[in-house]
């Protein structure tokens, strides 16, 4: 068991690499193809649209820092997407404000999501802790215990992982659907703000497979450390 452990995580290791290069690459790529609006300006007609006013758009330090924050109703673009007039630009500013606009109609898996946010926050703070001290102690009542503890900590991560998953997805369609519909890109540059959107999607896909494999592999312990 052990050995293909370590064989899916080599796995996903490449995997994310690959992935993280893919968005990259094709964030440079569509970053070359110009649209008369920056991602500023997109956001806050996207929002406009919709009948978001609430809602503030900041730019922030980085590449592809871009988030959107429910707690403080802001869409945070990084400086390239901030004052980028591309289709890449376009894509990850309608992307955020795909989340603004979950938040505003209240979709289900983004509630969700924003509930478990306290528990994730705890739960990260303290589960490697607590499954070194449970690897240290293994094959003592103790051990096994502490093990068990950091296992259910760690399930609500990777659980927390495949929730994000619909949320990512659904504000990504909602960005490209508007964009098409509004004008801003046309059927070639609505198909390369996609082709975008969707590879940044896979690393939130090999993050919650990443997730559940560890996930997986400390409950094999814990039984083994049972059975001892």
């Amino acid at each position: 068991m052990t050995s293909l452990y370590w064989i899916l995580f080599i796995g996903i290791v490449l995997a994310s690499w690959l992935v993280s290069m893919s968005v990259e690459a094709k964030y440079k790529k569509y970053s070359q193809n110009r649209l008369p609006l920056t991602g500023k300006e997109v956001a806050q007609k996207m929002l406009n649209d919709n009948g978001i006013y609430d809602v503030r758009i900041t730019c922030v330090k980085g590449q592809l820092t871009d988030h959107y924050n429910p707690a403080t109703k802001t869409v945070n673009l990084s400086e390239g997407v901030y004052n980028g007039a591309n289709v890449a630009a376009a894509a990850v500013a309608a992307h955020e404000c795909g989340h603004a606009l979950q938040h505003a109609q209240a979709y289900g898996p983004l509630k969700l999501r924003s509930a478990l946010v306290p528990v994730v926050s705890f739960s990260s703070n303290w589960v490697t802790w607590i499954i070194l001290g449970g690897l240290l102690l293994l094959g003592t009542r103790a051990g096994h215990v502490m093990l068990l503890v950091g296992i259910g900590l760690y399930a609500i991560l990777t659980l927390f992982s495949f929730i994000t998953l619909p949320v990512e997805v659904n504000a990504s369609q909602r960005a490209v659907n508007w964009l098409e519909e509004s004008g801003i890109t046309d059927r070639e540059t609505t198909q390369m703000a996609s082709d975008a959107l969707h590879s940044a999607a896979y690393t939130y896909v090999v993050a919650a497979l990443s997730s559940l494999a560890t996930l997986m592999y400390y409950i094999m312990l814990a039984l083994g450390s049972r059975r001892n």
